[in-house]
């Protein structure tokens, strides 16, 4: 069942499915005049995606990616095959993970997930759209070395994926890690964008760049 995280003030909606043993964060967005948006983070568990869509009453136009880990990439080219759109994201440094899900598939005991090939990568600068609205793309690696957050300008609202989250940022303890890269993504990149947005990261709940700034142990 979808949980609704739409900011009321713009015909730009956001809802949140939690999606495999990870309980990570799938997100459809879409425009609710034209009723078309995208699928963001399909880590797995499609029938439940397929489900939030149609309870939305909305067409995907694409599917995008914020990195290449399992959780988060797992589904998405099943879900491309199934709806015949385009998977966009996340930048190439994160290639060596989409090539590898189904060896990250065997190390977890995962069964359906398949490795991805994106059909357009992004880079520090690049925008994308979802229905007319346009997200700016910042390369924010530390996490994985592709990671990046998608931004809307306009109605103040970003997808980190597991950049930043509330109360905490994205585990760097892998083998490709670099805390130092993540917390200085995090506070040249994003934390100057404004307190006041709002952001949907890939596990736990929403939050806003503001008290993340202030409070979160891992930035003051």
């Amino acid at each position: 069942m979808t949980e609704p995280a739409a900011k009321p003030k713009s015909s730009l909606k956001v809802a949140i499915i939690p999606v495999t043993a990870f309980q990570q964060n799938c997100s459809l967005i879409w425009d609710e005049a034209s009723k078309i948006g995208a699928v963001v983070y399909p880590g797995g568990d499609l029938d439940l995606i397929e489900q939030g869509m149609k309870e939305a009453g909305i067409r995907i136009e694409k599917i995008l990616l914020t990195h290449g880990h399992i959780d988060h990439a797992g589904g998405a080219d099943e879900l491309r095959a199934k709806l015949g759109v385009k998977i966009e994201g996340p930048h190439p440094a994160d290639k060596m993970l989409l090539d590898n899900i189904e060896k990250q598939a065997q190390l977890y005991g995962i069964d359906g997930v398949r490795n991805v090939k994106p059909d357009l990568w992004f880079d520090e600068g690049d925008t994308v759209t979802v229905a007319g609205h346009t997200f700016e793309i910042f390369h924010c690696p530390g996490h994985s070395p592709g990671s990046v957050v998608y931004f809307n300008r306009a109605q103040r609202f970003a997808l980190v994926g597991d950049v930043l989250f509330r109360g905490s940022i994205g585990r760097t303890d892998f083998p490709y890690g670099d805390h130092d890269a993540l917390i200085s993504a995090i506070k040249t990149k994003l934390l100057p964008l404004g307190d006041d947005v709002a952001f949907i990261c890939g596990h736990g709940p929403p939050g806003q760049f503001g008290p993340e700034r202030k409070t979160n142990p891992f930035l003051v």
